[in-house]
C-alpha cells in the first residue's frame, strides 16, 4: 500500500490515517468502523490538521459515527486533536492520562514562540503546527494492564506496553481484522525515541506484536509495516541498549556516549539524532542518580547530532 497522505482502507471496517515522512508531529491515526458506531486511535498534533482527518474521515463514519477515541500514549501529537472529540469516550492508560497534564499545548506553544535561540531550536522541531488555542482534553476513562472495548458489535483489545516510549503506552488490536496499531512503539523509516524507558519493556512490547497473530500492523510514525519491520525497532532498541551500557559500565558521560556510538545501518533512519536522549534514558535506568538535561537541553542535543553529520 502507498505511503500517502490521507485515510487507507486495510481490511473491512479498519483504516490507517497517514501523514508523511513521518517526522516530528507528523503521526498516524487508525479508524476502526462498526455497525453505527467507529472508534479513532488517536487525535493528531493540532486541530486544524486533526479536523482535515476527521472531514476526511467522513464518508467512512457517516453511518457510523466516532462514539469512542482511545490515545495510545501522552505526546501531543496523538492527543491534542482531542478537543475536537469531546463529548465521546475517551480512553487510555492511567499513565498516559496523568502524563498528558505535564506538557499542555500551551508549554509548546510558548517554546514555538519563545525568542532567541530557544525558539529558533523548537520552531526547527516543530514549526509547522500551531499549538494556539488548544484546549486540554483528557481521558473520560482510563485503565491499566488489559482493557476490551465493543464498539459496534466490534471487539478491541487494548494492551499496556509501558512505561516505554512514554510513561503509558498502549497497543489497539483489532482480532477479526489481524490488526495491531501500536501507537509509538512503532516508527517505522525513523528512529524511536526513548523518552521514558526502560529499554527492555519497548523490546518486550515489540517481542509481543511479532507473536501476536496480526498480519496489518499500522505504527505510530512512518509507512505500515509487517513483522520484519518490528524487529527491525527491536534490534535498534537492543544495540543502543548494549552499546550504551558498555559505555556506562566504562564511566563514560551519556552525552559523550551517544556521540561516540557508530549506528550502522541504523543511520540512514530519520531523526537519528534521537540517539542522545535514548542512551540518556539507558544511563538513567542503570542508575537511580544519573541526573537527565532539561528538556530544552535534550532537543539541542539531537539538533546537534544531527547537524555535525551535514
Amino acid at each position: 500500500m502507498s505511503y500517502t497522505l490521507g485515510l487507507h482502507e486495510l481490511s473491512k471496517g479498519c483504516h490507517a490515517y497517514l501523514q508523511p515522512d513521518g517526522g516530528w508531529g507528523w503521526s498516524n491515526a487508525g479508524l476502526i468502523v462498526g455497525d453505527g458506531a467507529s472508534l479513532l486511535v488517536d487525535t493528531l498534533f493540532d486541530l486544524k490538521i486533526t479536523q482535515k482527518m476527521l472531514d476526511t474521515m467522513a464518508h467512512a463514519t457517516q453511518k457510523a459515527p466516532i462514539s469512542t477515541v482511545v490515545n495510545t500514549h501522552a505526546n501531543g501529537d496523538h492527543c491534542y486533536g482531542n478537543q475536537l472529540l469531546a463529548g465521546k469516550e475517551i480512553i487510555a492508560s492511567a499513565a498516559t492520562a496523568h502524563e498528558m497534564t505535564e506538557v499542555p499545548p500551551a508549554m509548546l506553544a510558548a517554546l514555538n514562540s519563545a525568542p532567541g535561540d530557544v525558539g529558533d531550536l523548537f520552531r526547527h522541531f516543530f514549526g509547522e503546527f500551531d499549538f494556539e488555542g488548544i484546549e486540554p482534553t483528557l481521558p473520560t476513562q482510563t485503565f491499566t494492564g488489559k482493557h476490551t472495548v465493543t464498539v459496534g458489535g466490534r471487539v478491541v483489545e487494548l494492551v499496556e506496553v509501558g512505561p516505554a516510549h512514554t510513561a503509558g503506552d498502549t497497543l489497539v488490536f483489532v482480532p477479526d481484522a489481524r490488526t495491531v496499531y501500536t501507537g509509538d512503539i512503532l516508527f517505522i523509516g525513523g528512529t524511536p525515541i526513548v523518552w521514558a524507558g526502560p529499554l527492555d519493556n519497548w523490546i518486550a512490547a515489540c517481542d509481543l506484536i511479532c507473536s501476536s497473530d496480526v498480519e496489518h500492523i499500522v505504527p505510530g510514525h512512518g509507512p505500515l509495516t509487517d513483522k520484519a519491520g518490528v524487529t527491525a525497532i527491536r534490534d535498534y532498541l537492543a544495540y543502543v541498549q548494549d552499546e550504551a551500557t558498555e559505555r556506562f559500565n566504562g564511566g563514560m558521560d551519556g552525552w559523550d556516549a551517544a556521540r561516540d556510538i557508530a549506528l550502522n545501518g541504523f543511520a540512514q533512519w530519520g531523526e537519528f539524532g534521537r540517539l542522545a536522549v535514548n542512551v540518556d534514558t539507558v544511563y538513567r535506568t542503570l542508575s537511580g542518580t544519573h541526573k537527565s538535561p532539561d528538556v530544552v537541553e535534550q532537543f539541542r542535543r539531537m539538533y546537534a547530532m544531527e547537524q555535525k553529520s551535514q
